[in-house]
């Protein structure tokens, strides 16, 4: 889309022709600066071709040089089609429990399926759909690693995914050490922003889109640091916890107290899931909890074409200069133009 920075400059564009209304013309004298014989023999006639071109071209150009300045001054630019920025939302970090005990069936339906492929499936979908987010997976049995780092890229988070199986991280759960790597990855991921950033290291706090969601069915057994250390540990650096619990109804295997603390500690939520349908509207819940940024930045690139109306008005003024203010085109447009008949009687009276 052209557009005009400085719109105004196109009312000074009939400045010269007010002028040349509006001011007196210039006197013409016909008086000779020299007596010569039989003058009005060597006089080119006022209707001859060469006046009456010459008072029409020049006027043209003169005013095609003047437009393309003004439109020059008013600035003009092309706007191009607008250009989507990287949507920065927030970093979640994923930390599911992969032991043994998630081998265990759950609720499906009128079936049951276990409780890792449940697992798999929802957590799946609720990945799918975070946008613009960075999505981490840690997994954890005996101990804790990270599967997948913080990424953009869905779909290679979704494939680790898939490719877990329990046992992978022995057979214990550590809840603790879980904790406390997610808050390792957040505060490193904090580190390098602050440092884009260039603000003070003073300010230690993970940002508040910086979110942990953890899913196990067992009790803390291993590890080398207590869920609730952990949870405090993550509560000063100021990253929230959503936990979820799953398993059969009555099962003692769960510990939903601590995983009760570890929301509260950190502020996040917990949430109890007995079947796939209520997995399902957990992953839900949280999905509404922490929405996507939908706020989508744009910018349209810009590029000034001043130097086209300018270059323009410059060419025609030097056109100008060339041909009508140069002494030896005058001199030649003079002879060329004048009648043949004064040619020949200067060539008679010569002889």
């Amino acid at each position: 889309m052209m557009s005009f920075l400085w719109p105004w400059a196109f009312a000074i564009l009939p400045l010269p022709f007010l002028l040349r209304l509006l001011l007196p013309r210039a006197k013409q004298s016909n008086d000779a600066a020299l007596r010569v014989p039989y003058l009005s023999d060597y006089q080119i006639s006022e209707n001859s071709n060469y006046v009456t071109k010459n008072s029409r071209w020049p006027l043209l150009l003169f005013t095609l040089a003047w437009v393309c300045l003004v439109i020059a001054a008013a600035r003009p630019q092309w706007t191009g089609e607008p250009i989507e920025l990287p949507i920065s939302g927030r970093d979640l970090m994923l930390a599911i429990d992969i032991s043994k005990s998630m081998d265990h069936p759950i609720r499906h339906n009128l079936g049951s399926v276990s409780r890792i492929t449940a697992t798999k499936a929802v957590a799946s979908a609720f990945i799918e759909k975070r946008v613009g987010d960075r999505i981490g997976l840690i997994l954890f049995g005996d101990q804790a690693y990270v599967q997948a780092p913080l990424t953009f890229d869905r779909t290679t988070v979704n494939i680790l995914l898939q490719e877990a199986f329990t046992g992978l991280a022995g057979q214990a759960t550590a809840i603790g050490d879980a904790i406390g790597l997610a808050v390792k990855r957040m505060s490193a991921r904090q580190d390098v922003n602050k440092q884009h950033a260039n603000k003070s290291a003073s300010e230690d706090n993970i940002s508040e889109s910086h979110v942990l969601i953890l899913l196990t069915d067992g009790v803390s057994n291993r590890g080398e640091i207590t869920p609730l250390k952990a949870a405090e540990l993550a509560a000063r650096k100021g990253l929230k916890i959503h936990t979820i619990g799953i398993g059969n109804r009555g099962s003692s295997e769960l510990d939903e107290i601590t995983l009760r603390k570890i929301a509260k500690i950190t502020g996040g939520q917990y949430f109890r899931a007995y079947t796939t349908a209520d997995l399902q509207e957990i992953y839900t819940l949280l999905d509404q909890l922490e929405p996507v940024e939908k706020d989508v930045k744009s910018y349209r690139p810009i590029k000034v074409l001043f130097y086209v109306p300018l270059a323009a008005s410059l060419l025609l003024a030097s056109l100008l200069a060339l041909f009508i203010y140069a002494p030896q085109f005058s001199v030649r447009s003079l002879f060329d133009s004048a009648p043949k008949d004064a040619y020949e009687k200067v060539r008679d009276k010569s002889a």
